[in-house]
């Protein structure tokens, strides 16, 4: 009877181990996925506050009236302009592209992309209507339609930080898509 007892309690004492063990791997698994994901959504936050940095440097240079823009027709988009900076214009040119890249790189959901493509078409469309006008002649459908993809854009982060319902919009995708102001 003694060696029967002494089993059932080291049996009973190696499960309760193996189930505290268990427990604890549990718990420790949790707590790294929820590290992980706050240093993705760091770098999420970081990354996307950057490329949204130099995309207004890149907007606010192409208005300067000393900018020296010229435009050609896009490559791949017949119905598209080009824009072309000088030296000055340059460095903005490959702060915007490299933050574009971050972005990409980071980016987890397909249509943050899509949205980011869109964004910067519609900042190089400023850029080229700079080229021909002047910084207060540029059409206000061209504004209205970058500041409906920033805001797709700046929606499409939210989403991808963990912030999706705090911040409520009027825009539709007609009307990001349309350039129809909300």
């Amino acid at each position: 009877m003694d060696i029967v007892n002494t089993a059932v309690t080291s049996g009973i004492a190696l499960l309760a181990v193996l189930l505290g063990g268990w427990l604890s791997v549990q718990n420790q698994n949790r707590l790294w996925k929820r590290d992980h994901a706050r240093q993705w959504r760091d770098i999420r936050l970081t990354t996307y506050r950057e490329f949204l940095s130099a995309y207004r440097e890149y907007v606010a240079f192409a208005l300067e009236p000393t900018a020296n823009i010229s435009a050609r027709t896009h490559p791949d988009r017949p119905g598209d302009m080009m824009p072309y900076f000088d030296d000055v214009g340059r460095p903005y040119v490959e702060k915007l592209d490299a933050t574009k890249t971050a972005v990409r790189l980071v980016s987890e959901m397909p249509e943050t992309g899509d949205i980011l493509d869109l964004l910067v078409r519609r900042a190089r469309r400023i850029a080229a209507a700079r080229a021909t006008y002047g910084a207060k002649e540029i059409p206000g459908e061209d504004w209205q339609k970058l500041w409906a993809a920033e805001h797709a854009f700046v929606t499409a982060a939210r989403k991808e930080i963990g912030l999706s319902g705090a911040w409520r919009t009027s825009i539709t995708n007609d009307d990001l898509f349309l350039g129809k102001e909300p």
